[in-house]
């Protein structure tokens, strides 16, 4: 058995949050199963919460104050660490956004945008700006550094394991100027490369495949079952029951299977990013043939 992983209760409110709820239990002599019992939560769902990698919902947390005999002060400051791992990132993919610091791997399923880990900041800028137009220009940039700086899990000693898949029509829909989305598809590529990822493309001429519709990222631990994460619009959804996962498991192995190899999904992103290259580069020759003339 792998030697047990104590959270490190200064990176982060939730982690302290979470460090003082397995002291507390531990204090009342109390096992992960025996605090969950009547709790209508699983086992995993708490160790996740002690870890720092989820936040504590406030039923779990009157249950925890219940149990321990703590006056409240997990109901009290439940909301505190809701709120400090909210700064730029939507509600609904809070725990998602927390837990893929601690995956062992990550396997995404695009079909509409570039993946969060794999943005740059112009992309990011213009999707924010598309889907908050009545924000403030500093809640866009409060957005926007959060979703970049999920990225730095790549520099991690023991960092998550990405597999991506992406359709065709992520790459070609021209959500930024021409010489921006050159930038976007060169950094894909440099930052599958430099990290040992691996993407795929699915072809705009595959045949249909299980994964038509809807954002999928299905994420592993060390230490903790496999989770699914679905994405819509405005929502988004944890899966944990196990069947459920193996089903999601066992059609994102299909997807795959759908898909261009690796090395000619990035034979086309680098195909694509040098198009955008050369356009921008027409684009700009009318303005200098101008300036000339003058």
């Amino acid at each position: 058995m792998p030697a047990r992983k104590d959270p490190d209760a200064s990176t982060s409110v939730p982690c302290f949050y979470g460090a003082e709820l397995r002291f507390k239990r531990e204090a009342a002599g109390l096992t992960l199963e025996q605090l969950a019992e009547g709790s209508f939560r699983g086992i995993s769902f708490l160790s996740q919460i002690e870890r720092g990698e989820r936040r504590m919902p406030l039923d779990l947390a009157r249950h925890a104050d219940e149990r321990l005999g703590t006056d409240g002060f997990f109901q009290r400051r439940c909301e505190d660490a809701a709120r400090a791992r909210q700064a730029g990132i939507a509600e609904y993919f809070a725990d998602a956004a927390d837990m893929e610091q601690h995956a062992r791997t990550i396997e995404d399923w695009a079909p509409m945008l570039v993946p969060g880990l794999l943005q740059t900041k112009a992309y990011a800028m213009a999707l924010t700006q598309a889907a908050m137009p009545r924000a403030t220009s500093d809640e866009i940039e409060v957005t926007v550094e959060a979703r970049l700086d999920r990225a730095r899990l790549f520099s991690a000693e023991e960092s998550p394991k990405l597999w991506a898949i992406v359709d065709e029509s992520v790459i070609r829909r021209r959500v930024l100027p021409s010489a921006d989305m050159a930038e976007l598809l060169e950094h894909i590529v440099e930052t599958i490369r430099s990290t040992r990822s691996i993407l795929q493309i699915v072809p705009e001429a595959a045949p249909a495949h299980p994964f038509m519709m809807g954002t999928t990222r299905i994420m592993t631990f060390v230490d903790a079952p496999p989770v699914v994460y679905m994405e819509g619009l405005h929502s988004g959804q944890l899966i944990d029951y196990p069947a459920l996962v193996l089903r999601y498991r066992e059609s994102y192995d299909l997807l795959r299977a759908a898909a261009l190899a690796p090395e000619a999904s990035l034979a086309m992103i680098e195909a694509a990013a040098e198009d955008n290259r050369h356009e921008a580069h027409e684009q700009r020759q009318p303005q200098f043939r101008a300036v000339a003339q003058e």
